[in-house]
């Protein structure tokens, strides 16, 4: 069940439920949040730090999973008004880069949680671009204690 009432692109609010800032933001949209998943969005700018002259690169793939990941975080602990801790990268399987995005593209990035236990989290990370699967991964974080 989502538990948004609307898609929320408010940036400033956003940020404020990951711990990365500017210049290394990689969302900006969040199109649905459950306790088991969350979708984000992103549009690639000319600006952004993870993009080459033409394309965004696959660690900026890679990362816009992560951001996703610590996005349903924050946005967990908003909902239980709690301030958000900070969480890592323990580990990325299977990661696949399909084909990497244009400039002035918008990204869909769905997480589906597949296990939390005691801070630690498994999940499961698609990107789309045009409808189309550009990558997928599975990573391990972990929050800090």
């Amino acid at each position: 069940m989502n538990l948004l009432e609307k898609e929320i692109n408010d940036k400033g609010f956003l940020l404020s439920l990951i711990p990365q800032k500017k210049p290394f933001v990689m969302i900006d949209k969040l199109f649905y949040f459950s306790e088991k998943k969350i979708v984000s969005g992103f549009n690639i700018t000319s600006e952004n730090i993870l993009v080459d002259s033409t394309h965004f690169s696959a660690p900026g793939l890679i990362e816009n999973m992560a951001q996703t990941v610590a996005l349903h975080t924050g946005y967990s602990f908003y909902l239980k008004q709690q301030p958000a801790p900070t969480g890592y990268i323990g580990a990325i399987k299977n990661a696949t880069i399909f084909e990497l995005p244009l400039i002035d593209q918008n990204l869909v990035t769905t997480v589906k949680i597949l296990y939390d236990i005691m801070g630690v989290t498994m999940v499961e990370s698609k990107v789309e671009c045009k409808g189309e699967v550009i990558a997928r991964s599975e990573m391990k974080t972990a929050l800090a204690k």
